[in-house]
This record gives C-alpha cells, sequence and structure tokens, in this order.
C-alpha cells in the first residue's frame, strides 16, 4: 500500500514561533495541534494553532526528506516559503484536502 504524506508548518497568533512536522494525515494533525491533545507537547506550549504551511507529497519518505529539509534551513528560509504560498500567513485549516 502506497501512503502519501505532508510537511506543514505551524505557528501562534504572533506568528513567532515556528514548528514544522511531517504525517501521513494532515487534518488530524492539526486538529491535534489546535486543541491541545498532548498538553506537553511543543506545540500546546507556545499555542501552535495556525496552519501556515503545507505541501503534498506521493510518498511519506518524501514528506520526511523535505521535512528534514526546511528543518534545516534557517528560519528567514522557513518564513520565505511561507510568505511565498501564504503572504497573509492565514490559517490554511480549511483549506486542507477533503480525506486527508
Amino acid at each position: 500500500m502506497v501512503r502519501g504524506g505532508y510537511v506543514y508548518i505551524m505557528t501562534n497568533k504572533y506568528n513567532k514561533v515556528l514548528y514544522t512536522g511531517v504525517t501521513s494525515q494532515l487534518r488530524d494533525r492539526v486538529y491535534n495541534h489546535k486543541t491541545n491533545i498532548y498538553p506537553s507537547s511543543f506545540t500546546s506550549r507556545y499555542q501552535l494553532h495556525k496552519l501556515v504551511y503545507f505541501e503534498g507529497f506521493e510518498y511519506i519518505e518524501e514528506a520526511i526528506n523535505r521535512e528534514k529539509q526546511i528543518k534545516g534551513g534557517s528560519r528567514k528560509n522557513k518564513i520565505n516559503l511561507i510568505n511565498n504560498l501564504n503572504h497573509q500567513w492565514k490559517d490554511l485549516f480549511d483549506q486542507i484536502p477533503v480525506g486527508e
């Protein structure tokens, strides 16, 4: 079975803290971040409830490699990535494809 994946970036309401993650079920993962399902997690501690970037891949391995690439880059590179897709830094949760 082939399973795709997503790399995504979450931030807080002030757009100050960034978190880059990878998942095969984007909607569920982002929902977990938004509802602080894991209270001691990084995203819960810093109230990272806004999805500002995501990228889909056919294979989860591709998403994992992209996550490593993004995490290895500078904060400026992450900001540029977000600005190119979502220059207003709006929450993209409602734009996640249904079933993802």
